[in-house]
C-alpha cells in the first residue's frame, strides 16, 4: 500500500481508502453487517487507513459499525467523518434525498459531539462539510466564516485534528466554484473524479497544485462501469443503489451503455494489470490526490484495490494516451456526465 500527504494537514493516508457507506448502509446491497464489519477488518489488515464515514449515512449507525470493527486499531487509522445534514430534525427520506442542511457553529458542534461519540474516540482525525454549497464554504460569507472558525476552535481543543469539505452529491460543474473555494481556505476538498468524468478534475488538481493543499476522489471506478463486471444485461437487486441509478430513467441507461463503448477502448491498456486498477491508478497521477475512496462492497473489489502495488505502473504515456481519449469523448457523439446521483 502507498501513503501519501493529505497536503494543508499533518494527516498521511492510505493511497486507496475505504468508504464506509457502502457497508454501513444498505444502498450498495451489504445487508449483512458482521459482512460489513469483516471487510472493514480485512481492509484494516490490507493495509487501508483512511476510514471515510458520515453521520447521515444510516443515521448515524455507520459510524457506529466502524467503532465495533476498528476500535482497537483507532490509533492505527485515519477516521474521517461529515456533518452538514440536519439529522436530528428531519428523518432519513427514500432514494437518498438530501436532507436539509445546518452550517450553524452550533449544530456543527452537535453534531461533532454524537459522532464522536458513535465512533468511540476522542478526536475525528479529518472532519468534512458534507456536499456544501458555495456560501458555506467561500471566504466572506457569514455563513460560513462563522462555521470556519468554530471549526478552527474545535481543532484547537483537539477534537478534530484537520477539517476539509467533500462536494456533491451528484456530478455538477458548479463544484468547482466549491472546490477552488475549499482549497483557498486551505481546506482539502473530496471530488467526484475517474478518467470517465473529469470536469472537476482538472481545474480542482490545478488550484491544489497551486496552493499544495490536497485533493480526495470518490467514485473513482465510475459507478461501475470501470470495475469490470459491468454489461448492457448487469441488473441488481430491489432496494441497491446502482439499481435504482441506472433504472430511473432512459437517460441514464444510455450513460451506461455509453459508458461501456468507453470501457471497451481502455481494453489495450490492460496489459499486466485489471480495469478496476487501471481506474486507480490514473485518478492517482497527481501528487496532489492523496487518497482514492472507490466503492468497497465485497472481498473480491477489496483484494484487487489493495493490490495496486503489484499492478504494471500507469507510465506517462498510457497517461497522456487515455487523457486523449477523453479529449475526444472517446469518439462518441454524447454527453451524459452527470447523469448519475452519488
Amino acid at each position: 500500500m502507498e501513503y501519501r500527504k493529505l497536503q494543508g494537514t499533518d494527516l498521511t493516508v492510505s493511497a486507496v481508502g475505504f468508504g464506509v457507506w457502502t457497508v454501513g448502509t444498505t444502498w450498495w446491497g451489504v445487508k449483512d453487517e458482521q459482512l460489513g464489519k469483516r471487510l472493514l477488518r480485512q481492509a484494516f489488515e490490507r493495509g487501508v487507513t483512511l476510514f471515510d464515514n458520515a453521520d447521515t449515512y444510516a443515521s448515524g449507525r455507520a459510524e457506529e459499525l466502524q467503532r465495533e470493527a476498528l476500535h482497537d486499531v483507532r490509533d492505527q487509522i485515519v477516521v474521517a467523518t461529515k456533518f452538514g445534514y440536519d439529522i436530528v430534525n428531519h428523518p432519513e427520506r427514500p432514494g437518498q434525498q438530501e436532507r436539509p442542511h445546518d452550517w450553524s457553529p452550533q449544530y456543527m458542534r452537535r453534531a461533532l459531539e454524537a459522532s464522536l461519540r458513535r465512533l468511540g474516540t476522542d478526536r475525528i482525525d479529518y472532519y468534512q462539510l458534507h456536499n456544501p454549497r458555495l456560501d458555506a464554504i467561500e471566504q466572506g460569507s457569514a455563513l460560513a466564516d462563522d462555521l470556519f472558525a468554530e471549526l478552527e476552535q474545535a481543532k484547537a481543543e483537539g477534537l478534530i485534528r484537520a477539517y476539509g469539505t467533500a462536494l456533491g452529491p451528484a456530478l455538477n460543474e458548479r463544484q468547482i466554484e466549491e472546490g477552488v473555494a475549499s482549497l483557498r481556505r486551505g481546506a482539502p476538498t473530496q471530488i467526484i473524479y475517474n478518467l470517465l468524468e473529469q470536469v472537476l478534475g482538472e481545474p480542482v488538481l490545478a488550484e491544489a497544485e497551486r496552493l499544495q493543499v490536497g485533493v480526495l476522489a470518490r467514485v473513482p471506478h465510475a459507478s461501475g462501469l470501470l470495475e469490470g463486471y459491468m454489461t448492457a444485461d448487469t441488473t441488481f437487486e430491489p432496494g441497491d443503489h446502482r439499481n435504482w441509478r441506472l433504472t430511473t430513467n432512459e437517460r441514464r441507461k444510455a450513460w451506461m451503455e455509453d459508458g461501456l463503448k468507453k470501457v471497451e477502448q481502455l481494453q489495450p491498456f490492460l496489459e499486466g494489470r485489471s480495469i478496476g486498477q487501471l481506474a486507480l491508478q490514473f485518478a492517482l497521477h497527481s501528487p496532489l490526490m492523496a487518497s482514492l475512496i472507490p466503492n468497497i462492497y465485497d472481498e473480491q473489489g477489496l483484494i484487487s484495490y489493495t493490490s495496486l502495488d503489484d499492478a504494471r505502473p500507469l507510465s506517462d504515456d498510457e497517461y497522456g494516451q487515455i487523457q486523449a481519449l477523453y479529449a475526444q469523448n472517446f469518439g462518441l457523439n454524447t454527453s451524459l456526465i452527470g447523469e448519475v446521483v452519488r
